[in-house]
């Protein structure tokens, strides 16, 4: 009943122009024309929506570059660490097209990582690890195991 005596009144009182019409008014003298409620000419407004489009197709470029950059690196991660291959990486560097690489901080990374990598498998990196061992429990490591075999074979042959 509120809504009706609500709706009732209301429709009175823009009839009487006294306010509640002040809505309408404002549609109707709003022009249609984008560029003049921009305050601008057609042309100006027609150049100004070029640069837009430009504008975000640049940023567009520019974030797909950085995606495919992305997917080199964790291209280059799961080669290093033998995990399997991700075709949505393969795809995206595909899109970007141009010749993608890692960034230049990422290839210094990289090339630190491959030095340290060599270094451990030279014939030096392997005489330094041999300092680092500890000999005693190698030895104990390897006496165990001799006892655990001696022990299988005396179990096996009844000659023993």
């Amino acid at each position: 009943m509120a809504f009706l005596m609500k709706s009732m009144l209301s429709n009175q009182v823009k009839n009487l122009g006294l306010g509640g019409g002040g809505e309408e008014s404002k549609e109707e003298s709003s022009p249609s024309d984008p560029a003049a409620a921009a305050g601008m000419t057609r042309e100006e407004y027609e150049e100004y929506q070029k640069q837009m489009v430009e504008e975000k197709m640049e940023r567009d470029a520019a974030f797909a570059q950085k995606k495919a950059e992305r997917a080199v690196l964790r291209v280059h991660l799961r080669e290093k660490y033998r995990l399997p291959k991700s075709e949505l990486d393969e795809n995206q560097i595909q899109m970007a097209g141009d010749d993608v690489g890692l960034p230049e901080d990422l290839q210094k990374m990289v090339a630190e990582d491959q030095e340290e990598e060599e270094d451990k498998d030279s014939i030096l990196g392997q005489l330094q690890n041999i300092q680092n061992m500890d000999m005693d429990a190698i030895k104990e490591k390897a006496q165990a195991t001799f006892t655990e075999m001696k022990q299988a074979a005396e179990q096996k042959c009844s000659m023993m």
